[in-house]
Order: structure tokens, then C-alpha cells, then sequence
């Protein structure tokens, strides 16, 4: 459907939208460096170190708040110890399963070795470390394995594949999808299908940790607002029990939409450093992986736009499949090589099917909102956000009023009013 079709609906056929602000338990650490300095102290003494030993710090492909000065606060505290840091990617067959790929993944986070004080080398390459207990063999990057100890760097959150109890994304998973690098999340999601996402992590990472020279690792937990909530540092004997620890508070502290229904939700950015799949699964309700894993049973939405994908992402959209609609320009972006290498690796397909593409952001919502039933344009329930990763201020359509008018927990940052679009026919920025 293009310009010399039917005529766009005009703006007064698209509901009105009130912009408003959700209020999220938060509690955000002010000195990083003064934390990981405190938390350091707290570590039992580093008796296995001997001067100028070398120390891979594994960083992973999220867009992690203050992600840089982390790491730059870990490796000073190595270089205090006489230790001799540097930087890997731990990420799998991100940054189109190459080398310069991944390190430019890292560029993209402001991890360099400008900024953290410590060289960034990148490798595809890897070594076997041994085999699980389902006969799964392990993979260890390299350039980690022949360092003298490794460290690890990784947000704690739920994982947008799968669900458990006492673990999701963090820690474990790094270790197992990130430091087996291409071939090692290949042969991960392969066994995955038999053994299930949460047995395959573990037992991969309960070998790294056995044969390995874990040093320590740093878990960093989020509030709503996307700031840096917690962090913790744990030796290798207790890493486990800390992800553990931190899980619970990351799942409290997780943002989600204020509604669990709606006809359509609008999302103006999708991107791998916002999550692995392009954008969190359990936010939107739709994980897309029938083989693996159901979806969750709230939200409820019928129809998902998304508009654009970031620049971080180079051209890696996986997770677009995920989404009913998106515009031409989200098209234009995607690298097919990078998409399909990204989806092959981790056996899941359905991420990497291309909906159905529309001109712009106003034709893309109005052939949704054709797609939801005969539903009045006031009572039409739309939800637009910036991106999963940050919900505190969201657009809701008019036809959530009477809802609204009965929720103490949010505010309204804009009044209602008219939907707004560039001349280009897109959404201004949110």
C-alpha cells in the first residue's frame, strides 16, 4: 500500500493519545567506582595472583547503563593488583559472527581501550574444554583460555527465550553463549532443543567454572528507568548464588507496560543492545519460539509495529519476526547476513522472518489498526514506547481513559491530544 493507493486516514481516524509517566521502585548507585571499590574489599583475599598475570575481562553486546564505567572501575581495580587487563567480547555470533565485528559491537557500548584503560582483542577463534554431563562439548574463546584468569561483566534480567526459578540472563549464559562464541552458541541452541535452555547453561557453565580460572565475576541488576540498580561481585565458588540472588531482585525490579491488553502496540526502536532478540519478549507478551518455550500469558496484544532499528544493531534485526508490521525504512536497514547468521546460530527461524513492510510509521499503524476488528477509533487501546528497555514514559490511546482514572501508579506527563506525524509520515521522536 503506497502513495497512489487509497488515501491515509486522517489524523482525527486515529485515536488521541495521552502521554503518561510510570512510577518504578528506584534507587540508583551514585559512584560506581566508589561501589566496586567497596565491593572488592568485601572479596576474599586473591592468594592465586602473581604479578603481570593477564586477565580476559569478557563484556558482553548489551547497551548496559554505565556499562564503560564499569569496566573501567574492574580494570583499575586489576591494575591495582599488578594485573595486566584486557578486554574480549563474550557474545556469541553477535557483530555478524566476526572479529572487527564484535569489537566494533564493544565501540558502539564506549568500551575501548581509550576509554577503559585496557586493550580490546577480538576472537572467533576457541578451544574444547571438556564435554557436559549430555555429552555436550564445551567451548572456551581463546584468547580467554590462554589468559592466567577471567573475569566476567554481565547484567542480571530475565531471558527473552525462557523461563526459570533461579536463573536467566547474566552470568551462566555468558559463560556458556557468550565465551563459546559462534560455534560454541551454535552447538548451545542445538542441544537447547533437547535438553531445554536452562540444563544446557548451567551444565556448560558449571564446566567452565570447574576447569577454568574464573577469577570473579560482576553482576549488574537495572531498575525501570534503565539505571544501574545493584551490582555485585562474586569468586567462582560463589557466583552462582550471587546471579541467583540478584535474579530476585531483577525480577522485581523489571520494568513492564502499565496495561496487560491492548490492540496494538507501537514500538519506536528495536536493537541488539537493547536485547538479544531486538526487544524484550516478556514485555511485549510474545516470545515466537514454539519449539522451545510457550509464550507468557500477559500482556495480551494483538497487533506489534515496530518502526526502526538502532545503529548499534548493524543490520542485525533478529527478533523482527516477533512483529506483525514494520516500515520500509526498518527494511532498508536490516543485514541479511548478519540476521541470518544471528538466527542459524541460536535455531531459531521465526526471528528472522520479515513482516509485512509499510511505507512509514502512519501507513504501518493504519493497516494494524484494519487488522485488530470493527473497533470505534475512541475505544481503540494503543500503546506506543521508545523501546522495551525504556517504559517509565509511554503513549496510551484515549481509549484507556477509564482505566487510567483508576491507577494511582501513573501520572500523566502529556495531555490527550491529536496523533502527531513528521511530513515524512513518521513519528516524532519520542
Amino acid at each position: 500500500m503506497g502513495k497512489n493507493n487509497e488515501a491515509l486516514i486522517s489524523e482525527k481516524d486515529f485515536p488521541n493519545m495521552i502521554r503518561v509517566r510510570q512510577r518504578f521502585e528506584s534507587a540508583p548507585i551514585a559512584d560506581i567506582p566508589k561501589e566496586i571499590d567497596r565491593q572488592f574489599k568485601k572479596l576474599a583475599p586473591f592468594t592465586e595472583l602473581r604479578k603481570d598475570q593477564s586477565v580476559a575481562v569478557a563484556c558482553s553486546s548489551r547497551g548496559i547503563a554505565n556499562y564503560g564505567n564499569i569496566v573501567k572501575a574492574v580494570v583499575e581495580q586489576l591494575k591495582k593488583s599488578g594485573l595486566r587487563p584486557f578486554v574480549i567480547p563474550a557474545m556469541g555470533s553477535h557483530g555478524s559472527a566476526t572479529a572487527a565485528g564484535q569489537k566494533k559491537v564493544l565501540e558502539h557500548l564506549g568500551i575501548t581501550e581509550a576509554f577503559v584503560g585496557a586493550p580490546v582483542h577480538s576472537s572467533l577463534d576457541v578451544v574444547q574444554i571438556g564435554k557436559t554431563k549430555e555429552h555436550v562439548p564445551v567451548y572456551l574463546d581463546k584468547l580467554a583460555a590462554q589468559a592466567d584468569h577471567i573475569v566476567l561483566i554481565n547484567r542480571i534480567k530475565k531471558h527473552t527465550d525462557f523461563e526459570h526459578k533461579e536463573f536467566e540472563s547474566g552470568l551462566l549464559k555468558m559463560m556458556a553463549i557468550g565465551l563459546g562464541k559462534q560455534k560454541g552458541a551454535a552447538t548451545y541452541h542445538q542441544a537447547m532443543l533437547t535438553h531445554g535452555y536452562p540444563k544446557v547453561i548451567s551444565s556448560v557453565a558449571e564446566k567452565v567454572l570447574e576447569g577454568q580460572h574464573i577469577l570473579f565475576g560482576v553482576g549488574v541488576v537495572e531498575d525501570g528507568y534503565a539505571q544501574t540498580a545493584q551490582i555485585g561481585i562474586a569468586r567462582a565458588k560463589h557466583l552462582v548464588e550471587m546471579e541467583k540472588d540478584l535474579f530476585k531482585v531483577a525480577k522485581r525490579l523489571s520494568p513492564r507496560l502499565p496495561f496487560e491488553d491492548a490492540d496494538i502496540l507501537i514500538i519506536d526502536e528495536i536493537g541488539k543492545e537493547i536485547s538479544g532478540s531486538g526487544f524484550d519478549t516478556k514485555v511485549v507478551g510474545r516470545i515466537g519460539l514454539p519449539l522451545l518455550t510457550k509464550d507468557p500469558e500477559t500482556p495480551r496484544i494483538k497487533r506489534i509495529v515496530t518502526c526502526d532499528l538502532t545503529d548499534a544493531s548493524d543490520g542485525n534485526a533478529v527478533g523482527v519476526g516477533v512483529a506483525d508490521f514494520i516500515t520500509e525504512r526498518l527494511l532498508k536497514k536490516i543485514d541479511v547476513q548478519a540476521l541470518t547468521i544471528n538466527t542459524i546460530t541460536g535455531v531459531c527461524p521465526e526471528m528472522g522472518k520479515i513482516p509485512v513492510a509499510l511505507e512509514n510509521d502512519r501507513e504501518a499503524l493504519e493497516v494494524a489498526i484494519k487488522c485488530v476488528g470493527l473497533i470505534p477509533v475512541d475505544k481503540l487501546r494503543i500503546m506506543r514506547i521508545k523501546n522495551t528497555a525504556q517504559l517509565s514514559e509511554i503513549d496510551i490511546s484515549e481509549g484507556y481513559k477509564e482505566d487510567l482514572s483508576q491507577r494511582t501508579d501513573l501520572e500523566i506527563a502529556r495531555k490527550e491530544g491529536p496523533m502527531i506525524f513528521d511530513s515524512a509520515g513518521n513519528f516524532p521522536p519520542f
